[in-house]
């Protein structure tokens, strides 16, 4: 009697068990693929912040680029940003010497290097540059060398700045006319910047 009620359950157990086993593998199977889903919901929310930061940054970009660009354009127009404007300095000296009534100048360009200075101004991704210009030039007196660079750097022909200056009298022989009195021999160093390669876009 008990051997035929086991044999009676024994369909039922072992759909039980196919029903248990699916079930089972069912469960797995959806567990790894809510594993999946997530991992891939971390991965598009992820790609999206991204996505949502460079956009920001790119707006800011622009805001910084429109709010700067008029700026940008007077320092590229003064001969501060881009290459070298050596023919505009020397164009600038030729103006300067006639608009003081001087008696010429005289002058030696050296080759472009790093700006000695550029760390205490941290320019981030700018390169300074600068050139080293001797000038000897005569003045009727002392007071015409300030007035001299005041008009130089009114041209627009660059950005410079004044290394050392020296002034010795020449012998005029006691002769008291228009000529020159005063020798002055100066150092300057002209300033550029351009963008380093570490700030080139790609």
């Amino acid at each position: 009697m008990i051997q035929d009620d086991l044999q009676a359950l024994r369909n039922p157990l072992l759909a039980l068990l196919a029903v248990l086993v699916v079930a089972a593998a069912a469960i797995y199977s959806t567990e790894q693929l809510m594993v999946s889903a997530n991992q891939q919901l971390a991965q598009q929310q992820a790609q999206l912040k991204a996505a949502r930061t460079r956009l920001q940054k790119s707006g800011d970009e622009k805001d910084i680029i429109i709010r700067y660009l008029d700026s940008f354009r007077q320092l590229q127009r003064a001969g501060f940003v881009g290459d070298e404007q050596r023919i505009n300095w020397l164009d600038g000296l030729r103006l300067t010497n006639q608009q003081a009534d001087l008696f010429g100048v005289d002058y030696q360009i050296g080759a472009q290097k790093p700006y000695a200075y550029a760390a205490e101004y941290n320019p981030g991704q700018l390169e300074l540059n600068q050139s080293a210009m001797k000038l000897r030039f005569r003045l009727l007196h002392e007071e015409d060398m300030m007035r001299f660079f005041t008009l130089l750097a009114r041209q627009g022909a660059g950005i410079f700045t004044i290394e050392q200056c020296g002034m010795r009298r020449i012998d005029t022989g006691g002769v008291i006319r228009f000529q020159p009195n005063v020798m002055a021999e100066c150092e300057l160093s002209w300033i550029t910047a351009r963008v380093g390669a570490g700030g080139e876009r790609k």
